[in-house]
């Protein structure tokens, strides 16, 4: 037997017990996460609380505040008061008397809400929670619905999984905050287990699919009436939901059948499970998780006065789940599923970008529980694809037959890419093998910029005035139609690469000559030949973040954008959302890149429409992009808002449900690093200072010693970047200051080395 040092170091390594649920060689196995020291939340709690300590959030001897109805609250505070903290717990009156000794008995200070507000018994506690933090401005409020280190916790429940089972091919898991089940499946996949997750929530939870809130319902520890940010919908491919009647009869069962006396969280994954294995191929290996212990259940689930007293008796009871769409309102045991058994997984990749976005989705996919399989022509380019789970398949990608065969050689469950290089040639491969995907028209109108023009022009949406040219001679009627300043550009590059502003004819002319000389871009394919010349448009830069499914163009927010200096337009930094004092109605902008989107017929997927907002003319249309924002806009959408935008991209593409409601309420920027002049960059220093700035996510410079570099004229000369989040705007700012100010780029001429 183990000893450990203390209370912390003894939480987690629960038993794992086979259940007499077997069939055709399939075997069912319960986590008895009940046997932690109180609850499943004891894992939670020492997660949160020692990050804390570490990134200095928590102080010694600070409080603690959390909202809970209790197994968060156990977790809290057995480690929280071991460790020597005050921890105050806000519930409501559906608390346990057994948690509420508890909690007493530790040492902790419960503060008991009256009455529920418009968001239910979660609202009126969060409220309650602010009232809190006010009155102590010093201590750590851990945020369980939104914490990361909440799901991070549930890792180390994977590692006992694959320390014990050669294989976990299903997981069942109740759903409340959404730790337990999502972070386990993602440890999970990360370690290249193809495991499907199915989730249980109950009736009247908001958690999935756009249920109605019915605060009355009588289950605890799974439901929510507020949508959480750690409830990864993607990670998810079946959902099940139960009334409290089916609830608490699984509960009952469990105790009767396994002889194990649980809660009704448990008893609900008890009542799936028998439906899963039932379903499952012959072979498979089935896990339950089973959360809390029955006493604090024994006068409502267990006590048939209860149960008459709140008229369980009255609900119907299923014996079999209802198939129901995603969305489509329950009353009892129904399912949705997100994918069925047996669905082809492999998502396919068409090239991807190299750093940010692009391996991002790489490892989004493999988290989704599909095999992400990256076609490209030169796989050095992607030396970090393998970490992120993908499979490299080298292939002339500039070829269309030769891909398109490959492609149709193997199910897939999708097609996309993260390069903005080919977005034209998905959009036509995923038409032709039947594939969700966007019209074909509408990318190539997108991509050539001349052609954007042109549609917008026909739809009157405003934008620069423009000049098409094809060869140097005309650049002199083009400068004088639209005037100067000017703005000359490729129509078909990307990341600011060939833009330029021009004072006069002549480096106007320089300048398309450049462009009209280059006849292959970044990646070996031809270039179109011709050059934009267009009216330089006075006013801040912006974008608006968009996504299209179902009909309906949704603007996720707008972002603010910093250009570096001329006479290039280099994006140095973004803040998403705008600031209202800069953007004062942020509706405009977004009705203005709706009715861009409409003028080219863009109807499917992500797009990332920039413009500028003009003294005396409003929103002006600069591009569209038939794609996610690049410069990490996403990451500060998800920071910000709580909506992965790189993911989504992903359900779509196969076909999932896709989620753009936010989660938070929070402000996120981004600042890049540049060469202060021409030459071959030294060893960085500061990073590490600038990553301990309070509110940074992040600093890293992505070049590496020796590299040769010079001022940013387009974003592949950008070295690294810094990303900060906090609850305001100023804040951000802030904390993007000090940090970009500890970092140190040092050049020299490469005879000083």
């Amino acid at each position: 037997m183990t000893a450990f040092e203390d209370v912390v170091a003894a939480i987690g390594h629960t038993p794992l017990v086979r259940l007499r649920l077997g069939r055709d060689g399939v075997r069912v196995y319960a986590k008895l996460e009940m046997q932690n020291l109180y609850t499943m939340k004891d894992r939670v709690g020492r997660e949160m609380v020692l990050a804390a300590r570490r990134s200095g959030a928590l102080r010694p001897g600070a409080p603690i505040v959390e909202s809970s109805s209790g197994s968060m609250a156990l977790g809290l505070a057995v480690v929280g008061r071991s460790l020597g903290h005050a921890v105050h717990i806000v519930t409501d009156p559906r608390i346990d008397p057994i948690t509420f000794a508890k909690l007493r008995a530790l040492g902790c200070e419960v503060h008991v809400v009256a009455e529920m507000n418009g968001a239910g018994w979660q609202g009126a506690r969060l409220e309650q929670v602010d009232r809190l933090l006010e009155r102590m401005p010093d201590a750590f409020y851990p945020r369980q619905y939104s914490n990361p280190n909440n799901p991070a916790a549930y890792a180390a429940l994977a590692e006992e999984l694959l320390a014990d089972l050669e294989s976990v091919d299903v997981l069942v898991g109740s759903v409340g905050s959404g730790g337990s089940l999502c972070g386990t499946v993602r440890a999970l996949r990360r370690a290249g287990r193809r495991v499907r997750a199915v989730a249980v929530d109950s009736v009247g939870s908001v958690l999935f699919g756009a249920q109605p809130d019915r605060p009355g319902r009588l289950q605890s520890g799974l439901g929510n009436s507020l949508h959480v940010l750690n409830v990864d919908h993607a990670v998810i491919d079946e959902v099940h939901w139960l009334n409290d009647r089916e609830a608490f009869l699984g509960t009952r069962e469990l105790a009767a059948e396994q002889q194990l006396f649980a809660g009704n969280t448990a008893g609900s994954v008890y009542r799936i499970l028998r439906q899963v294995v039932a379903e499952a191929p012959p072979g498979s290996t089935v896990v339950g998780i089973l959360p809390d212990r029955g006493d604090r259940y024994v006068e409502t689930v267990y006590d048939d006065a209860y149960w008459a007293a709140k008229g369980v008796d009255a609900l119907e009871v299923a014996d079999a789940p209802k198939p129901v769409r995603y969305g489509e309102a329950v009353t009892g045991w129904s399912r949705a599923r997100l994918r069925e058994y047996g669905a082809p997984d492999r998502l396919a990749f068409v090239e991807s970008n190299t750093t940010g976005s692009g391996m991002a989705a790489l490892a989004k996919a493999r988290e989704m529980g599909l095999l992400p399989v990256l076609y490209a022509a030169d796989p050095s380019r992607y030396p970090a694809a393998a970490q992120a789970g993908a499979e490299l398949v080298e292939l002339r990608t500039a070829d269309p037959a030769a891909l398109r065969a490959a492609l149709a050689a193997r199910p897939l469950a999708g097609l996309t890419t993260t390069s903005d290089y080919y977005v034209q040639a998905v959009a036509e491969l995923a038409g032709g093998l039947g594939l969700p995907g966007n019209s074909p028209e509408a990318v190539a109108w997108c991509r050539d910029k001349s052609a954007t023009r042109r549609r917008l022009a026909e739809s009157g949406v405003p934008q620069p005035a423009w000049r098409v040219v094809e060869a140097p001679g005309e650049v002199a009627a083009a400068v004088a139609a639209v005037g100067l300043p000017c703005v000359v550009k490729p129509v078909d590059d990307s990341g600011s690469s060939g833009v330029r502003r021009c004072e006069d004819t002549a480096s106007a002319g320089r300048q398309v000559a450049a462009i009209l000389a280059r006849t292959v871009n970044d990646r070996g394919q031809p270039t179109a030949g011709r050059a934009l010349v267009e009216e330089y448009v006075e006013g801040a830069e912006f974008s608006v973040e968009t996504f299209s499914a179902d009909g309906t163009c949704t603007a996720v927010g707008v972002t603010a954008t910093r250009i570096g200096p001329a006479p290039w337009f280099v994006e140095m930094g973004h803040a998403f959302p705008a600031r209202t004092a800069d953007l004062p109605d942020a509706a405009e902008p977004a009705q203005v890149a709706r009715q861009a989107l409409k003028a080219v017929g863009y109807t499917w997927g992500p797009a990332h429409t920039e413009l500028r907002l003009c003294p005396g003319r409003g929103p002006v249309v600069l591009e569209i992009n038939a794609r996610l924002a690049g410069g990490m806009i996403p990451e500060l959408v998800r920071l910000a808002h709580g909506v992965d935008l790189v993911q989504q991209q992903l359900c779509l593409a196969v076909g999932r449900p896709v989620h753009l409601a936010g989660r938070l309420a929070r402000h996120a920027g981004i600042r890049f690093l540049t060469a202060p002049a021409e030459g071959v960059l030294a060893e960085p220093t500061g990073l590490a200072a600038a990553a301990a700035v309070p509110g940074v996510t992040e600093a890293v410079v992505t070049r590496a010693p020796g590299a040769v570099v010079r001022p940013a004229r387009s974003a592949l000369d950008r070295l690294g970047h810094v990303i900060a989040v906090a609850d305001t705007a100023a804040e951000v700012e802030q904390a993007l200051d000090a940090a970009v100010a500890c970092v140190r780029l040092r050049v020299t001429r490469g005879d000083e080395r």
